[in-house]
């Protein structure tokens, strides 16, 4: 039986999640900007996100089974967090000085590849810290960070703008100064708050009988990948039927986050010239509501702990996936920058969900031995997904979405629709369920 945790400690522990989520937000509220300033074709756009995927690919399964069998005086988990967000903060650094596209792409792997060293062994953190019984608490506490973070880091360029940063200043590379700061301020946040959680928060000490069990596993690379091989054989039904509806979720999610500032473009200014000042507007326009859909689920991902532990992960997740995919569906529609913040609640509330919900489902049916592996593998359910929809959509974009962006979060809407049916397809045994 592990201790039980009090919520000050649960926050200490996850505080190291601010600052990943923080470089996340990031990512998805400036990179297809940063890449049109920088030149790129607004239909080739989701090549160059193929950094994320690839990476969360290839490090999280690996990591992850790293991770479950390093012993060393720093813990298990402990090494990878640390090197993740050293490498994270430099490459968030030198992101927003890119003279080229192919720089900022480049970078932007390293930056992927460093959030993922740190991701899954986190994740794997939080599950060896807490009891069963705290896994909501715990899972949707990271989820509040994630929103927390991401919270500030889109509306990082608005308030530097109130602050009295000029919003129309811009480097030679037409990259905007306030989008300059947001990256430097990231390249802060993300290593602080790593160092925050390794000072307050110390990882269990294994059992002996515990570190003989890892002494007594085969190591090497070859290794590792035959556990991770074997894990992916036996995996549980319920990771299984997971992975079903991670498909539909994310490949909209991602489709949001690559167009999102091209849509508010054209369809409140009519256009998508990344030189315009209009394009500028649009792009701290998303900022906002971005800011304002990830300040909903901080404050949400608290409020569904009580009905995540009496309704159970499965039906709260559904129905939060149904009011954003309602939300997108009607959100090109909308001319009056007030009434964009309406939809971005059902997505405040989805968001929040999917950063816990899912892991609390997960949590009670993967085998302690193999936290680590089934974490970095359940993340190959997120990344199969975005790597489909970076090679499939260039091919319809023009033809089948009649080169709108607006139809792409069109698409994401309906896709999170598909992806509520799913979560009700999921078959959780009683015993993973919250009490009631």
């Amino acid at each position: 039986m592990k201790p039980r945790l009090t919520f000050a400690q649960i926050l200490n522990m996850n505080f190291g999640f601010f600052g990943i989520q923080y470089s996340f937000g990031l990512q998805q509220g400036n990179m297809s900007p940063l890449y049109k300033y920088l030149g790129a074709d607004e239909g080739s756009l989701p090549y160059l996100w193929l950094a994320g995927p690839m990476t969360g690919l290839i490090v999280q399964p690996i990591v992850g089974a790293m991770s479950d069998r390093t012993l060393s005086r720093w813990g298990r988990r402990t090494p990878y967090f640390f090197v993740g967000a050293v490498l994270c903060s430099v490459a968030l650094f030198f992101m927003p000085f890119s003279p080229t596209l192919w720089m900022a792409a480049s970078l932007l792997w390293i930056l992927d590849a460093a959030n993922n060293v740190t991701m899954e062994p986190y994740r794997a953190f939080v599950s060896d810290k807490l009891d069963r019984a705290q896994h909501s608490l715990g899972f949707l506490t990271q989820s509040a960070f994630t929103g927390l973070g991401q919270t500030l880091s889109y509306l990082t360029p608005s308030i530097l703008v109130v602050l009295g940063m000029n919003k129309d200043a811009v480097n030679a590379h037409h990259i905007p100064h306030v989008t300059i700061a947001a990256f430097v301020i990231g390249a802060i946040f993300s290593i602080v708050s790593i160092l925050w959680t390794l000072r307050t928060t110390k990882e269990i000490p294994l059992t002996d009988e515990e570190q003989a069990a890892i002494r007594g596993q085969p190591s090497g690379w070859g290794h590792t990948f035959a556990e991770i091989g074997a894990a992916i054989v036996e995996m549980p039904a319920t990771m299984r039927q997971l992975a079903v509806m991670k498909l539909f979720q994310w490949y909209a999610l991602f489709c949001y986050w690559q167009y999102i500032v091209l849509s508010l473009s054209k369809t409140l200014f009519g256009t998508t010239d990344a030189a315009s000042a209009q394009f500028r507007e649009a792009s701290l326009i998303n900022g906002q509501i971005g800011g304002f859909y990830n300040a909903v689920a901080c404050v949400a991902a608290f409020a569904l702990v009580p009905f995540t532990r009496r309704l159970g992960a499965k039906p709260v997740h559904a129905v939060c996936l149904t009011l954003a995919g309602l939300g997108l569906l009607w959100l090109p529609a909308i001319q009056s920058r007030a009434l964009l913040f309406v939809p971005m609640l059902g997505m405040g509330l989805a968001w929040a969900s999917i950063m816990g919900n899912p892991y609390v489902m997960l949590a009670g049916c993967i085998p302690a031995h193999r936290t680590g592996v089934y974490m970095g593998i359940f993340n190959m359910f997120i990344v199969i997904p975005m790597m489909i929809q970076i090679f499939t959509l260039p091919l319809y974009y023009r033809t089948w979405l009649g080169g709108d962006p607006a139809n792409v979060i069109r698409l994401a809407g309906a896709l999170l629709l598909c992806a509520a049916a799913a979560t009700l397809f999921i078959r959780v045994a009683p015993a993973e369920e919250p009490a009631t």
